[in-house]
């Protein structure tokens, strides 16, 4: 096992999120940014790809292991868009969750189904040409919601209404979002995945 990862990402929530566990093994988890790694080409069409390609882009430019997370949110009737292009839904530049959303609310305006999900793909690399990444998936399902609710999310969670819970996921405590969510759910697979290959002693 590794004693330490570069999280192929710039977030501060995620590099806390992911340090606690790993922590709790001992692992460091640290920052890209620290070992100045550009910016990852992400020309890819599917979540997987992309995540892939950044876990391997971090792998090689620091020399260490790499965790890599690609997300976004999928509505049923529009075919699963905006997907990969979840972030840049209103264009290309510069991102506005504000525009984001109001295209969502737009193009859904005239949908009978509203229902839509959140996707995270995680991708563990033990070395840039690693022939095994670590991958796992959680899917998150609610509805779109034309009114915008709630201030603890980002993103599209304000409109993101959540039947079973009665309210949006920007309504949610961050406590009861993190056990819950795409990304939630995500690492909870991962890291049964981490403790199948290397069983804590």
């Amino acid at each position: 096992m590794f004693d330490e990862i570069v999280l192929a990402s710039g977030n501060g929530g995620k590099l806390k999120e992911f340090g606690r566990w790993f922590g709790s093994r001992g692992i460091r988890v640290l920052p890209q940014a620290e070992f100045n790694v550009p910016e990852c080409p992400e020309p890819h069409a599917t979540f997987i790809e992309n995540a892939i390609a950044k876990a391997r882009h971090a792998a090689k430019h620091s020399g260490r292991p790499a965790l890599a997370d690609d997300s976004g949110i999928c509505a049923d009737a529009l075919g699963g868009a905006p997907g990969i292009h979840s972030a840049r839904f209103a264009g290309s530049a510069p991102k506005s969750d504000a525009a984001n959303n109001a295209k969502m609310s737009a193009e859904l305006a005239h949908q009978a189904d509203k229902r839509c999900y959140y996707v995270c793909v995680l991708v563990l690399v033990r070395h840039e040409n690693d022939p095994q990444p670590i991958i796992a998936e959680g899917i998150w399902r609610g509805q779109w919601q034309a009114e915008a609710a709630g201030s603890n999310g980002f993103g599209y969670d304000p409109h993101f209404y959540l039947p079973e819970q009665g309210c949006t996921a920007a309504e949610l405590s961050p406590e009861v979002k993190n056990q819950i969510s795409h990304r939630g759910l995500a690492l909870a697979e991962l890291k049964k995945k981490i403790d199948l290959l290397y069983p804590q002693a």
